[in-house]
């Protein structure tokens, strides 16, 4: 075994990335309420089926991009420095991901990331959806603190809620500038100056938490 995936699960990648093209490509051309589940199945050549299949919901083929980062928070505390809290790894972290202009943090504005933006805060019930990986994100950073710090699970779970609510106040900030018009290199200094802040009001209660159990 190489660790590379088999041919099945290969084709299930490239069917995947057919529909999530697809759907994006139909939501920014025609308008998201506008295209129904069909046209997208058609449009990628797959049955609607097979399109719930990867995508239980309409509002799934737009927000599941922002998946692969519902464990980021987590990861980042997990892979912290032996003599680094958490908060400050994921201030590190949340500022690394400002100056590479990271999509996640908001602070991006190739041309479809921006389109992508406008059409997720246009519409709320994409908005409400991704309140499912706000979620998901804080359930995944809570047991990261309780594995990697000597903290109560109460006390892990009220720290997620505050650490994941921020950064995503702030990367919602950033993208709803970037949205309607303010160039990222704008707004990065305001950016920074944000987030210092926020992580600074957090650190009066969350500098607490120990480097490492």
């Amino acid at each position: 075994m190489n660790g590379e995936p088999g041919l099945r699960e290969r084709k299930k990648r490239r069917t995947h990335a057919a529909i999530s093209e697809a759907a994006i490509a139909l939501f920014l051309e025609h308008g998201y309420t506008r295209v129904p589940v069909t046209r997208v199945a058609e449009a990628a050549e797959v049955s609607k089926r097979t399109l719930f299949a990867y995508f239980p919901t309409k509002e799934d083929l737009v927000v599941h991009r922002f998946a692969d980062h519902e464990e980021e928070p987590a990861r980042v505390v997990r892979d912290r420095p032996a003599d680094s809290t958490p908060l400050a790894a994921l201030r590190t972290h949340f500022l690394a991901g400002l100056r590479e202009r990271d999509p996640i943090t908001g602070l991006n504005d190739r041309v479809e990331v921006r389109a992508l933006y406008q059409m997720i805060l246009d519409n709320p019930p994409l908005v409400a959806r991704l309140e499912h990986f706000r979620a998901g994100a804080e359930r995944a950073l809570a047991q990261a603190l309780c594995d990697t710090a000597d903290t109560t699970a109460l006390t892990a779970r009220l720290a997620a809620v505050q650490l994941v609510g921020v950064q995503w106040a702030l990367a919602h900030d950033n993208a709803q500038r970037l949205a309607y018009g303010e160039p990222a290199d704008e707004r990065y200094a305001g950016a920074v100056r944000d987030a210092e802040h926020a992580f600074a009001l957090l650190a009066n209660g969350l500098g607490v938490l120990p480097a490492r159990g």
